[in-house]
């Protein structure tokens, strides 16, 4: 009866190894998988950042051209509406991308009011148990909008009054911005306080 025992038990033995074995592999390939998802997360938080940036550059540039045209409100449509050349902001994205340890694909900035991220982690998923794993770096996207918030009146053109001092007559009335909810009057001979790229455009990803 015990050389029975000793040989049932010589035989399970094997089958211990087996199913740890199993479980260990399960076990790895598992973390594999956990890493792989990290990676993608990763991935996904450096295009988020890349595209944001750029298009926040995109809307400081808006705002510059605007200041920079503010004399002439024929042109202020086309700068809200991002119907201008103010250069590229690819440059931002490239930065945040390398922040997040990651590199910039491709940064698409052929709509006006629009930038699109794609960026590759440096990193690697690393050694794996499951076989073509651990060369992989993760691919990801993202869009950023840029939404103008500011509507405006074109001016009448009517000629100021006849008894109006000359100094009084030198600079042409300037619209008034109104953008979510507040009212900008800007006055082209007091121009202290001018609304912030902020009060112009909202940079959000899109949906």
């Amino acid at each position: 009866m015990l050389r029975r025992l000793r040989g049932d038990s010589g035989q399970a033995f094997p089958i211990y190894i087996t199913v740890a074995a199993g479980l260990l592999f399960l076990a790895f390939a598992y973390l594999a998988v956990g890493q792989a998802a990290v990676n993608r997360s990763g991935a996904q938080t450096a295009a988020d950042a890349a595209a944001l940036a750029a298009a926040q550059e995109r809307r400081h540039q808006l705002t510059g051209k605007w200041l920079t045209d503010l004399a002439d409100p024929t042109t202020w449509d086309g700068i809200l509406h991002g119907l201008t050349d103010v250069g590229s902001s690819c440059w931002r994205a490239d930065e945040l991308a390398a922040q997040n340890d990651a590199q910039v694909q491709q940064c698409d900035e052929s709509q006006p009011l629009e930038v699109q991220v794609d960026v590759r982690t440096n990193k690697r998923v690393g050694d794996s148990v499951v076989p073509g794993v651990s060369d992989i770096r993760s691919t990801r996207s993202a869009t950023a909008v840029i939404k103008p918030l500011c509507d405006f009146d074109v001016p009448d053109g009517k000629a100021p009054d006849e008894g109006a001092p000359d100094e009084e007559s030198d600079a042409a009335p300037l619209p008034a911005l109104h953008c979510d909810g507040k009212i900008w009057k800007l006055d082209p001979k007091k121009l202290g306080d001018l609304p912030k790229p902020e009060d112009l455009f909202d940079v959000h990803l899109a949906d």
